[in-house]
């Protein structure tokens, strides 16, 4: 590695507006994993990440999956049986099919937040930031249990049956977080819930407010009464979602996704609010642009969403593709790396 990565500290600083690190926070390897880049590229891609900082560590909580659960607890899963279509699918599988018969089989069969095997083996903190991961939030696994259409009309015809479900995976998600705390000594949760399209939300304000907005607070709380932030990855255009994740606590949101909203009007609107994680395109830009390309646009990002009190970090917007050109990763590297040493004075920088 070229640089040290960055401390707890100066983490901690940037992600409350306190002032920047003396470099931009980078979190790449989050989104890249060599191993999927085939044969051809993946010894390049891992030299590439070996080669630059990850401001964060990262540790994988081993929440439930939906269907399969371990061999030491058969009731380790979210699911009280197998999906009920075979082969649609992974949104419109689910396992719901009648509220009225299904929901307490559900709720009295939930997998148990104390399972021992929920908190991987760790290794030791070594001075960075420390945050403890898992995707599907309250969304994501609301629609994998219950399949995408359905969960969207459940709002309407089935509101008790959500509020209940909900209820209890914030329960869990609690409880989860209070172990990930006690016994990995993290100081993040990190999470997703995919909540827009291209264009807008997948359902209304409204709808947020009534169904999200209870459960995102009681577990964001506690995450702060922990000493902890909270880091949301929500993909889509959520613009209209973003004044309640500043209410109910949200400390890092990630990606702001490219051609889905306005990048300067929410960096002027709400960069002093939250921190931003800004995203990289991984649609367009690496995947088929020229690294000048790719280049010119963390020129831009950095231009539109650097602070001086911080609250800006960058990554990219999702996991990098195979089809994405080595040279295009190492332009990505390098500029967000050195771009404006002028404002990150090139010489704090700690070289190996």
């Amino acid at each position: 590695m070229y640089y040290e990565p960055l401390t707890r500290e100066e983490m901690i600083r940037v992600i409350e507006g306190k002032g920047r690190a003396h470099r931009i926070p980078l979190l790449f390897h989050n989104w890249i994993n060599a191993d999927a880049f085939g044969p051809d590229k993946r010894d390049h891609v891992a030299h590439i990440l070996a080669s630059y900082p990850q401001d964060a560590q990262t540790i994988v909580l081993r929440m439930p999956d939906v269907y399969h659960a371990p061999d030491d607890d058969p009731s380790y899963r979210w699911s009280y049986r197998d999906a009920r279509r075979v082969g649609a699918a992974l949104d419109n599988s689910g396992v719901i099919e009648d509220w009225d018969e299904e929901l307490d089989l559900l709720l009295n069969d939930f997998p148990s937040p104390d399972y021992p095997g929920l908190i991987p083996d760790a290794p030791p903190r070594d001075g960075r930031y420390r945050m403890g991961h898992w995707f599907f939030f309250f969304f994501e696994r609301f629609w994998s249990l219950r399949s995408m259409e359905d969960a969207l009309t459940d709002f309407y015809l089935y509101p008790e049956a959500v509020h209940a479900l909900f209820q209890k995976m914030a329960d869990f998600y609690i409880r989860a977080i209070t172990r990930a705390k006690e016994e990995l000594d993290i100081d993040a949760i990190f999470t997703s819930d995919d909540l827009g399209t291209q264009t807008s939300t997948f359902f209304s304000l409204d709808i947020f407010d009534t169904f999200f907005a209870p459960y995102y607070r009681q577990v964001i709380d506690r995450i702060h009464e922990l000493g902890m932030h909270f880091w949301l990855h929500t993909c889509g255009n959520v613009e209209t979602f973003i004044p309640r994740y500043v209410d109910l606590g949200v400390d890092v949101l990630h990606p702001i996704q490219k051609y889905t909203m306005d990048e300067g009007h929410i960096a002027q609107t709400y960069g002093d609010k939250l921190c931003i994680w800004s995203g990289f395109d991984v649609q367009r830009i690496i995947p088929y642009g020229t690294p000048e390309d790719v280049r010119r646009e963390v020129r831009f990002l950095i231009d539109t969403y650097d602070r001086p009190d911080g609250r800006f970090m960058l990554t990219l917007g999702n996991g990098a593709t195979p089809d994405t050109p080595v040279e295009s990763l190492r332009a990505l590297f390098d500029e967000s790396t050195h771009y404006r040493d002028h404002v990150y004075t090139k010489d704090q920088f700690s070289i190996l």
